[in-house]
């Protein structure tokens, strides 16, 4: 499995967009993790963790006594995930420096999740069969995908709005190496071989 490049790179602008998204999406992606049985006392492992608000959420669903694992490439984000997670008292949460490749784990988890990790990736399958050997037997896979290939526009009908989101969208197709992740959900989960729950979320 090839390491994947993030393609938005971790500058203090993009970190910044990191927690702006995370405030936006975290009823969208509770909600999820909900669906995915996460519960009490939980260890959970978060994949291309960012700045931190997915492990934070699913520290707060597992509570004090629920480990989570953060994994990300960059020491700069995960510099800001270990000062947000100490100054939220969320002192559960560990974070590694790491590819998702690389990544190993002396136990298993009862949960895995990402959020929008799977649109970079060049073999998603690939991933997501690395993920299911991290987590133990009856646990679980929740990935939550941005639907970015569907139709934005406007009505009533408003030129720049069209503009920016055609230039978006050109932009994500350049950029991404798996544009269409999230559509393609259905036919990428069955393909693991490993039988455990599966739950996404596209939005």
């Amino acid at each position: 499995m090839s390491e994947t490049t993030y393609a938005l790179g971790h500058s203090p602008a993009e970190i910044q967009r990191l927690r702006n998204q995370g405030a936006m999406l975290r009823s969208i992606t509770e909600r999820l993790l909900r669906n995915a049985g996460i519960d009490a006392g939980m260890r959970v492992l978060d994949l291309g963790c960012g700045a931190g608000d997915v492990s934070m959420l699913a520290a707060e669903l597992v509570g004090p006594e629920g480990p989570i694992v953060g994994v990300d490439r960059g020491q700069e984000v995960l510099n800001l995930a270990k000062e947000r997670a100490r100054e939220g008292g969320l002192r559960q949460i560990s974070f590694v420096q790491s590819s998702i490749e690389a990544f190993s784990a002396r136990e298993p988890f009862d949960l895995v999740i990402g959020r929008y990790i799977l649109i970079h990736q060049s073999e998603p399958v690939t991933l997501l069969r690395k993920a299911a050997r991290l987590v133990r037997p009856g646990g679980a896979l929740a990935f939550h995908e941005v639907r970015v290939g569907d139709d934005t526009g406007s009505f009533p009908y408003v030129p720049l709005w069209d503009l920016s989101a055609n230039l978006i969208r050109t932009a994500f197709q350049s950029s991404m190496l798996n544009y269409y992740a999230a559509d393609r959900l259905v036919s990428i989960f069955p393909r693991p071989a490993c039988r455990i729950p599966i739950c996404s979320a596209r939005n």
